[in-house]
């Protein structure tokens, strides 16, 4: 639920919101809402080329956007969209009174309808979303003040709606409050109470880039922090998973928005609800073609068109999710206006369909802060490490990072996910393995010896989260060709390794960054020595001899090239790609389709030559 945000006068302690139109329900023509209210590693010189520690809104700033978007009492109308539905809900026509996050928005807070108190240790990975743009000027009736939910689904991520990022800058006006329970309030002098809750800013912010503001379609965003938070994570749902969406499966609901189709008035304490979830023909059955099947889904009893019988999300909850088992299978996305009209269900991004293109920004560390993958390559005969940084169709011009000379391993990762991307380095003399990390406290590297005498390990491999725990691993095929996990613990520490098989000794390349089908699960790609075949191994999210399941074949790579690399997602799409370089020296990227299958890869583009002078690649 958007919650476009407006307090009446500076010293209110209640946030009132008014709600942006959304859709119609197709079968009763009523007018939806959306619902937002250190042993011997080398540094170099290494720095990565975004310090957002340096460049982030101060504590003082953080809380006066607070501020200001609890004292912003003018209506604005923000990205809207009504719906005229014909009977039979086969036609619609809408029509949008703005563009999404134009220099409007409107002012509000609302919180669950029929709902009941909870506290944030029941939730530790809620999150509220403040944005507050005064415009640069004095004239108040000008301000952009609103509110919506979030979840926090790593250190440094916020899982939340597109409608409540999509054309906003927030970076520039945004405020991240977690670890409370409580909206914060302001006193006769202007102070406010964040009531034991820690403020951040945001670094960036990506939404999904087919999200549209005319059908609410494609609903999900993630904000990126510049420092990682305390607050206790919670997983998205998988792209498998069929059974949290399954018809009356009971799915918990949490936010603090209006709790009254008669008022405007948002909830001061976190509110939570049980509700089942409907069956996709449920859905359309009252919603009509403004409810898109398998892109998302609907929960609840039928509203009973008046606040008693009803149990629903509503204006301000927008972004927050619903939980089932654990994990978060659906994020507050629109309704009907005040959220009770007879018949009508609140309506929820569908996780399990986004995950593959959400998963891509939660591990997405690349060195630019852009959110395209970025290479990292050492030359052969100088040693030095250069970072080249993904324009999505090529890489721009490098840029040193001093040398890095002693080592015959070099990959690009970021285990303790702050959001700067970290390097695990492999020491040529002994085998020692090194963490390489940044320290945005001290704006400084530090080093960490995590492994000794790995001299004789066939390939090391930093693919991200093959666990499921959203925590990154290691993998590393040893002489024997047995490929075991090291699983992550977050903070360049690791629990007990697991072995997964034998046989992986067939390869001469062993890559992986990321998620190659589309399922949020990290992936391997293999290329066998002999055959020039290319397997895909598919991350199922669990440690052990299941951690992959059985091969597919999806290319056949002879002799054509001689250097490999997985970076993640270069281009920016949210698919992970895949580098090849040929004995000449030229990149090509093989852009990522999502397909586990031989179309895995659309057709190469080349990037660049002049690439046979390095012998790393990160």
């Amino acid at each position: 639920m958007t919650t476009p945000l407006s307090g009446r006068g500076r010293h209110r302690r209640r946030i009132r919101i008014v709600l942006p139109v959304a859709a119609a329900g197709a079968a009763v023509a009523v007018t939806a809402a959306l619902l937002t209210a250190s042993a011997g590693a080398a540094t170099a010189s290494a720095s990565p080329t975004v310090k957002p520690s340096t460049s982030s809104a101060s504590l003082t700033e953080l809380t006066d956007r607070i501020s200001g978007a609890l004292a912003t009492d003018k209506d604005f109308k923000k990205a809207s969209k009504t719906k005229d539905t014909k009977s039979g809900g086969s036609g619609t026509s809408s029509t949008s009174s703005t563009s999404s996050g134009s220099s409007s928005t409107s002012t509000t807070s609302p919180m669950i309808i029929g709902g009941t108190t909870t506290s944030i240790t029941s939730a530790p990975w809620m999150a509220q979303l403040w944005y507050y743009d005064d415009k640069g000027t004095s004239d108040t009736g000008d301000d952009v003040g609103f509110f919506c939910g979030g979840t926090v689904v790593a250190p440094t991520k916020i899982l939340t709606a597109a409608h409540c990022v999509k054309g906003y800058d927030w970076h520039a006006s945004g405020a991240i409050l977690t670890g409370t329970d409580q909206l914060p309030t302001t006193d006769s002098s202007d102070n406010t109470d964040l009531h034991g809750g820690t403020v951040s800013g945001v670094w960036r912010q990506w939404n999904h880039p087919s999200y549209s503001a005319t059908t609410i379609d494609n609903d999900i965003a993630v904000l990126t922090l510049p420092n990682p938070i305390s607050a206790t994570p919670i997983r998205m749902a998988t792209s498998t998973d069929t059974a949290s969406y399954a018809a009356g499966t009971s799915a918990k609901l949490y936010g603090w928005g209006r709790t009254s189709s008669t008022s405007n008035d948002i909830s001061q304490t976190l509110k939570t609800a049980t509700l089942p979830i409907q069956s996709d023909t449920t859905c359309a059955g009252y919603y009509g073609s403004d409810f898109v099947q398998g892109h998302m889904v609907c929960a609840g009893q039928p509203a009973t068109g008046s606040d008693s019988g009803t149990t629903s999300a509503c204006n301000g909850d927008s972004g927050g999710p619903l939980i089932v088992g654990g994990r978060v299978v659906g994020i507050v996305s629109w309704g009907v206006k005040d959220c009770v009209a007879e018949g009508a269900y609140s309506v929820f991004t569908k996780v399990r369909t986004y995950v593959g293109a959400a998963y891509p920004r939660i591990d997405d560390t690349n060195l630019s802060g852009d959110h395209k993958a970025d290479l990292f390559v050492r030359n052969s005969s100088t040693y030095t490490g250069y970072e080249k940084d993904s324009t999505g169709t090529s890489f721009a011009t490098r840029q040193s990072w001093g040398s890095f000379k002693g080592y015959n391993t070099i990959l690009q990762t970021d285990l303790d996910r702050d959001g700067y991307q970290d390097f695990v380095l492999r020491r040529s003399s002994d085998g020692a393995v090194f963490w390489l990390h940044y320290i945005p406290a001290t704006q400084s590297w530090g080093t960490k010896q995590i492994f000794s005498d790995w001299s004789t390990r066939k390939f090391t491999v930093a693919p991200g989260d093959v666990t499921g725990d959203y925590l990154p691993d290691l993998l590393s095929v040893d002489s024997a060709g047995y490929l075991w996990i090291y699983p992550g613990q977050g903070n360049g520490s690791f629990a007990t390794r697991v072995k997964v098989g034998s046989g992986w000794g067939q390869y001469n390349s062993l890559r992986g960054h990321g998620d190659f089908n589309g399922d949020g699960k990290a992936d391997l790609i293999a290329r066998n020595k002999s055959t020039g075949y290319v397997y895909l191994y598919r991350g199922t999210g669990t440690a052990g001899s299941g951690a992959f399941s059985t091969r597919l074949h999806v290319r056949t790579w002879t002799s054509d090239y001689n250097a490999f690399d997985a970076v993640g997602d270069i281009t920016g799409d949210g698919k992970a790609d895949f580098l090849t370089r040929t004995k000449g020296g030229t990149l090509y990227l093989y852009k990522g389709t999502g397909q586990a299958s031989s179309s895995i890869f659309a057709t190469r583009i080349s990037v660049g030559t002049g690439f046979q002078q390095y012998d790393i690649w990160g």
